[in-house]
């Protein structure tokens, strides 16, 4: 293990830097939450400047446009942009993280050049249609039918949770091609565009007032069999590559903005004369420890993933005790600010009053704490699995 940056990776860092200096006073002011073609508008914006600088895809094979930049690089991009105050990857996320990584590994190379190219340069939204009313962190229980009809699937269900369908051109769905096969075993991952007829989408308002999430509806809708990717009934196998991949880089820029928020605790309680409390110092600090940890962390799963490993263990740990310590700071950060903490409208508290809400999804994102735990003890312990109760 190497977590020291070599010189290729020092003068990566310094020409983002560069480059981010330049290109982020050109960006405009970042539209209002409920303005979603706005918002699709500016992520592409952003995402166009990275394509047009070779910054789209970092870590994508260059073959297929990407800069096929290493592990390291690809971790140095993200802190880089979170600590400029860049803009996140927005409506682009499913695409850029989920459905492009899976077409990299999975797909056809009809697939990958129709859907790569405009991927990279944000001509292209996602979402995903995984969980369902009754098919949450147990995926395997999925109902959505896809019944082969010809040269098309005939597809029924109803799908929750689907990120930024409202604006999305495409879906990574998965459906059950084989009622009669056990669970696991007769999913299919189908590219489903979202303009085909028979689509519903019925925006989902959340607690912190945007309709980010959506239901989907599907009624008899026609995907064509070559939208399949991957063989019939191996949907599930090739749901968890696209699982690698999230729980790979989705929380990477929280951790950078996890010690922006301390700092700002920091800040307020100092301001307000509560830095005198030895408790409140006290927890600052091992939150300040516990971060520097996780990233430390981080960089040791990177540097594996470098030297051609798979780091299984060392991802599950991070995502269990990353998204647990990061509620742990918005609480702190809600009981340094006070009633102010509670009110989204107030313009001291509402960022934060925000950012604590949203925290609270990420012990269930990208796979639940319990389903970490149990990972960690089947996988890395050896322990027996967990048995599963049906009734009678």
């Amino acid at each position: 293990m190497d977590l020291s940056l070599t010189e290729r990776e020092l003068a990566f860092r310094s020409r983002l830097r560069d480059w981010l200096a330049d290109a982020l006073p050109t960006m405009p002011a970042e539209p209002d939450q409920d303005d979603w073609p706005a918002r699709r508008a500016y992520d592409a914006a952003w995402q166009r400047l990275l394509f047009e600088a070779g910054y789209a895809g970092v870590d994508w094979p260059a073959e297929y446009g990407g800069l096929g930049a290493s592990p390291t690089e690809q971790l140095i991009f993200l802190e880089e942009t979170a600590l400029a105050g860049a803009p996140s990857v927005g409506v682009n996320f499913v695409a850029l993280l989920h459905a492009g990584p899976t077409l990299i590994v999975e797909g056809a190379e009809e697939q990958r050049a129709e859907h790569l190219p405009r991927i990279l340069r944000g001509e292209e939204v996602w979402c995903q249609g995984f969980s369902e009313p009754d098919a949450g962190s147990d995926l395997a229980a999925l109902r959505t039918t896809a019944v082969r009809d010809g040269d098309d699937y005939v597809v029924n269900g109803r799908k929750v949770w689907t990120s930024h369908a409202t604006v999305a051109d495409y879906c990574e769905l998965l459906v059950r091609t084989d009622q009669e096969a056990p669970r696991h075993k007769g999913i299919s991952w189908l590219i489903l565009p979202m303009d085909t007829p028979g689509v519903q989408v019925r925006p989902l308002r959340t607690i912190v007032g945007n309709d980010e999430f959506s239901e989907l509806v599907l009624d008899d809708v026609r995907i064509p069999v070559a939208n399949r990717v991957g063989a019939e009934n191996d949907g599930w196998r090739v749901a968890m590559v696209t699982f690698s991949f999230e729980r790979g880089t989705a929380f990477i820029r929280d951790v950078v903005e996890s010690r922006t928020l301390l700092a700002e605790i920091v800040a307020i309680a100092q301001a307000g004369g509560l830095w005198q409390d030895t408790a409140l110092r006290r927890d600052v600090g091992r939150l300040a420890a516990e971060t520097s940890g996780l990233w430390s962390l981080i960089r040791m799963n990177v540097s594996e993933a470098a030297a051609g490993l798979v780091p299984t263990r060392g991802a599950s740990v991070f995502k269990l005790r990353f998204t647990e310590s990061r509620q742990r700071i918005a609480d702190l950060a809600a009981h340094v600010l006070g009633r102010a903490a509670i009110a989204m409208s107030d313009v001291a508290g509402s960022r934060i009053a925000t950012d604590r809400v949203n925290t609270l999804s990420f012990t269930i994102a990208a796979g639940t704490s319990q389903i970490q735990k149990n990972i960690l003890a089947e996988r890395v312990l050896g322990l027996p699995k967990e048995p599963r109760w049906t009734s009678r």
